[in-house]
């Protein structure tokens, strides 16, 4: 018997909700390393360096510094991409003249996903901007590059709001849709054909929960190979553009490249792929996506 499409729709949109909240519970301690390691890669040897620093300086609370914005962030993202990407799958459907029923090949749910993430990246953005922003709070008032302050959700949003106005929050919004576009090019692409391939032949919706699994893993790795160093660049924007306007993004990647390349091309890939995977809600609809 077929779903009332409504019932579906919650149903679907409340396992993204609990599972995103899972996976950022989990993830936050990795993400939050991950930011202080690009942000401030001269004061970090590495994974190790960072978490033992971070822990004799703030605690064990330190690495979930940012989490409620993170899951804002996380549960916005994947409601956005499940909203629009069947949307996106009907554009490609219209561009390339198939019926409106048609399955679509694995590169063009690729491409469908990476359209629909642009739409994600909006309210993406200013919730990663408060997230980056509470990670290395520590770094940047040690460093006396702000001044000490509370360290809360709400402090850094009348921060923002106060010396940018609303616009303040869509700091780094140019590397965040250089990131989401291609990225999720790359984890529809990895995740669809990783699906093909467990699928062999059948239906790739009668696949069980590991194969969705492991192929939302693949779609993770795909994506953070993909886009890692654009990620780099963004953590940057956002923090830094705390104590001042940045160069943007153009001028921040030349930065890296002139002064950092040859010891820190890719500024410990390790914490971003603890965070590859991705729960599957339906073989149908979306991956959830984690940052």
């Amino acid at each position: 018997m077929k779903s009332n499409p409504a019932i579906q729709a919650a149903i679907d949109l409340t396992a993204g909700a609990a599972g995103g909240t899972a996976c950022v519970l989990t993830g936050q301690p990795f993400d939050t390393m991950k930011v202080k390691m690009q942000t401030f890669p001269d004061l970090y040897r590495g994974l190790t360096d960072c978490c033992l620093k971070t822990y004799s300086q703030v605690g064990f609370r330190g690495f979930y510094k940012g989490t409620s914005p993170a899951l804002i962030a996380n549960i916005a993202e994947n409601s956005v991409l499940f909203m629009c990407y069947g949307f996106c799958q009907q554009v490609v459907r219209k561009v390339i003249g198939l019926d409106s029923q048609a399955k679509l090949s694995d590169l063009q749910n690729a491409a469908a996903g990476s359209f629909a993430s642009a739409f994600a990246a909006l309210v993406l953005c200013p919730t990663e901007l408060v997230k980056c922003r509470l990670q290395t709070m520590y770094e940047m008032e040690s460093s006396g590059k702000i001044a000490r302050s509370q360290n809360t959700v709400w402090s850094v949003v009348k921060s923002i709001l106060s010396k940018d106005g609303p616009l303040g929050f869509y700091h780094g919004l140019s590397s965040t849709l250089l990131r989401e576009v291609p990225g999720y090019f790359f984890f529809f692409g990895g995740y669809e054909l990783s699906r093909s391939f467990f699928a062999s032949g059948r239906s790739k919706d009668e696949l069980g929960p590991v194969p969705l699994m492991l192929s939302g893993g693949v779609g993770g790795i795909c994506l953070w190979l993909a886009v890692y160093p654009v990620d780099c660049i963004k953590s940057r924007i956002q923090v830094l553009s705390m104590s001042g306007k940045q160069a943007g993004f153009i001028g921040t990647f030349i930065s890296v490249l002139k002064n950092e390349a040859q010891n820190h091309a890719w500024l410990e890939t390790m914490p971003a792929t603890e965070e590859q995977d991705r729960d599957c809600p339906e073989a149908g609809h979306p991956p959830i996506a984690v940052h």
